[in-house]
Parts: C-alpha cells; sequence; structure tokens
C-alpha cells in the first residue's frame, strides 16, 4: 500500500496540540484588520479547535 504524503499547505496551517486536537487560525484574521473591530482581533489572536468532524476528515493528510 502507497504512503499518503503531507499536504504541506495544510500541514503549514494546522498545528497539533499535546492531547491530539488541532488548532487552527481563526478565519477572517489574515487582513483588513485594521476596518474589524478591536475586540475581534484579539480573540483571532487565540485561535480555535478544529472540530472533530474536521479531525477525522483531515487526519491522514497533516
Amino acid at each position: 500500500m502507497p504512503k499518503i504524503k503531507t499536504h504541506k499547505g495544510t500541514a503549514k496551517v494546522l498545528k497539533v496540540r499535546k492531547g491530539g486536537s488541532i488548532k487552527i487560525g481563526k478565519p477572517g484574521s489574515r487582513h483588513n484588520t485594521g476596518s474589524k473591530p478591536t475586540n475581534f482581533n484579539r480573540s483571532a489572536r487565540k485561535g480555535s479547535n478544529l472540530s472533530k468532524a474536521d479531525q477525522n476528515r483531515l487526519k491522514n493528510i497533516i
């Protein structure tokens, strides 16, 4: 059975935490942040967890 290659674009965006959950940056925080509320920009720094359904879908390519 051939190996599945890592999808480099996805691997650069997602980080696997110690417990196995996957951290992803908050959507909407990449550009045009000057016109967005300061509250949003602050909370976007923390990032968020990938949902369980998406984890199952993406675990092979990371």
